[in-house]
């Protein structure tokens, strides 16, 4: 799909219901007219869709002027459009939680199942857009990011001058963050420990796999409690490759309760509300680069033991 708005520069659609207009640079110029070129672009889009929306003004040019079916495609130009599904979203029956606001930072406490970001079929059931509709901050954007499945703690920024201050913390790895997690009981290591590997992108595209080689991810590992042969995690990230400590805890052979990716990614069948994975987010330290105060954000969730 086409990239979203960016906050510093001239947006000629508003914000509408949560969701920030997308927009395509054209790279070549092309006969047939705009109909035909966003039905070529967006295979996946039912062309009926395009031209109500072209009829309804909702595809705009760089001046915010409304392009019509045959309009010229041009290279150069900007065309700007909210981005649809053509079929309905499957509602998320979990809430999210703000921590903490001020003029700078969101801090909220995300529920699984919620992605962070529209994406694939995902738009208004996601972190953000729910976050725009409901407190009308059209500049907000995520500086770091969870997994769709995972809970916990996350920083929004939503003022732009600022911003490059917040995420810059992230950059230079000077914020201390603190997963939990649920799995089965580690054997062979004393507590704590700390767990390295190289980690690689998988033979499927959405899953990370371990290589020899030098290590570039490294997770501290403590035990908080053990129930039976269920055994609650405390977990230090010192890197943040995807799925670190998803893929750490099943290389170690506790793979986190729930987890339908590791150590074996299981066929898809859609969500379980009932089994969430068994991670959670509990909180992000760091010292505020405006102020040098010390803060902490701490999850207000629990994992859930099973009975």
């Amino acid at each position: 799909m086409g990239r979203q708005a960016e906050a510093n520069s001239y947006v000629p659609l508003p914000v509408r219901n949560g969701v920030a207009p997308s927009y395509l640079w054209l790279t070549e110029t092309l006969a047939g007219g705009m109909l035909r070129f966003l039905t070529e672009r967006f295979p996946d889009v039912a062309p009926a869709s395009w031209a109500a929306r072209l009829e309804r003004g909702e595809v705009v040019d760089a001046l915010g002027a409304p392009l019509q079916a045959n309009s010229h495609v041009r290279k150069g130009m900007r065309v700007w459009y909210y981005r649809e599904l053509d079929e309905g979203e499957t509602p998320i029956p979990f809430r999210e939680q703000i921590l903490f606001q001020d003029e700078h930072l969101l801090v909220v406490d995300k529920p699984h199942f919620l992605p962070m970001i529209p994406t694939g079929r995902f738009l208004h059931e996601t972190l953000l857009v729910r976050l725009k509709a409901q407190l009308e901050l059209p500049h907000l954007t995520p500086i770091h990011r969870l997994d769709r499945e995972t809970a916990g703690v996350v920083i929004f920024s939503h003022n732009i001058e600022t911003r490059g201050r917040y995420q810059s913390m992230f950059q230079k790895r000077v914020v201390k963050k603190t997963y939990e997690a649920l799995a089965g009981p580690i054997e062979g290591h004393a507590f704590p420990f700390t767990y390295t590997s190289r980690m690689v992108d998988g033979d499927k595209f959405f899953v990370m796999t371990e290589e020899p080689g030098e290590p570039n991810s490294e997770t501290l590992i403590e035990l908080i409690e053990r129930r039976g042969d269920i055994v609650r995690y405390r977990l230090h990230p010192h890197t943040g490759r995807k799925h670190q400590l998803r893929l750490h805890l099943a290389s170690l052979g506790a793979p986190i309760l729930n987890d339908a990716f590791y150590p074996v990614a299981l066929p898809c069948k859609g969500d379980d509300f009932s089994a969430p994975l068994q991670l959670l987010a509990r909180s992000i330290s760091f010292d505020d680069p405006l102020t040098g105060q010390s803060r902490t954000f701490t999850s207000e969730r629990t994992l859930a033991w099973p009975e």
